[in-house]
């Protein structure tokens, strides 16, 4: 059974910094596209970042380039996401998303696990 299960989220101050953690179980996660989506209230859910299954593709959207780090522990089977320098309007609630297609999509369909997701909020 597949199931991904997010940490990490909280109350930061701008500027602040924060490390979200997707532990990962199931068989079929092997060598997937990991991702993490955020939705704030009232906007649709968009693709922060992805990374291939070894680590070698990455992809970080534009508003969280050189600010936001994506990694994986295949070993461990635990997705990261290392954000730094947050801002008020990274508030949202984050999800760790898997994909076996070998892609890193920023369509939300295409990913066929979630987590449950996990809040993040930033004050000025």
């Amino acid at each position: 059974q597949v199931q991904l299960v997010e940490s990490g989220g909280g109350l930061v101050q701008a500027g602040g910094s924060l490390r979200l953690s997707c532990a990962t179980s199931g068989r079929t996660l092997i060598r997937s596209t990991l991702a993490w989506f955020r939705q704030a209230p009232g906007k649709e859910r968009e693709l922060v970042a992805g990374i291939g299954w070894s680590a070698g593709q990455t992809y970080h959207a534009e508003s969280v380039k050189g600010r936001f780090t994506i990694s994986r522990d295949n070993a461990n089977k635990v997705l990261y996401l290392q954000m730094t320098s947050l801002k008020v309007e990274d508030t949202a609630v984050y999800y760790c998303a898997a994909s076996t297609d070998g892609r890193i999509s920023s369509i939300p369909r295409l990913y066929s696990y979630w987590g449950q997701g996990t809040q993040v909020t930033v004050s000025s």
